[in-house]
């Protein structure tokens, strides 16, 4: 498996890691005190605006998604920090935001290296 290929699913899988967490914690794992319609368009309905590029392996897309992906960054760092009790959770959105985040960024370095060959 060559770099660009790692980097690609590195951030794809904290990614899809994210996608994947954000429903358990809010619907199953810890639902929220505020209206569950508020946590589906605040942390959930950013997350649909990637998928189309980041699954067709666009540099592009991953390269802005990164931003995105410092905002779950935020979220996990105060809710680990605040919330005993989400503690674990927030934790594992941290590590998966930073998937995203490297994966994205190298992939992005790589496909460029590639390109300019």
């Amino acid at each position: 498996m060559n770099r660009e290929r790692l980097f690609r699913l590195t951030g794809l899988a904290g990614y899809l890691g994210i996608c994947i967490l954000m429903p358990l914690w809010y619907f199953y794992l810890a639902p929220p005190t505020l209206p569950i319609w508020l946590a589906i368009v605040f942390f959930m309905l950013p997350l649909l605006f990637p998928l189309h590029g980041m699954l067709r392996g666009r540099p592009y897309t991953y390269a802005w998604s990164s931003f995105l992906s410092m905002a779950y960054f935020a979220h996990g760092i105060g809710e680990a920090w605040t919330l005993p009790d989400e503690r674990l959770y927030g934790l594992i959105e941290i590590i998966l935001s930073l998937m995203w985040f490297t994966g994205s960024i190298l992939y992005v370095r790589a496909a460029r290296l590639r390109k300019a060959r």
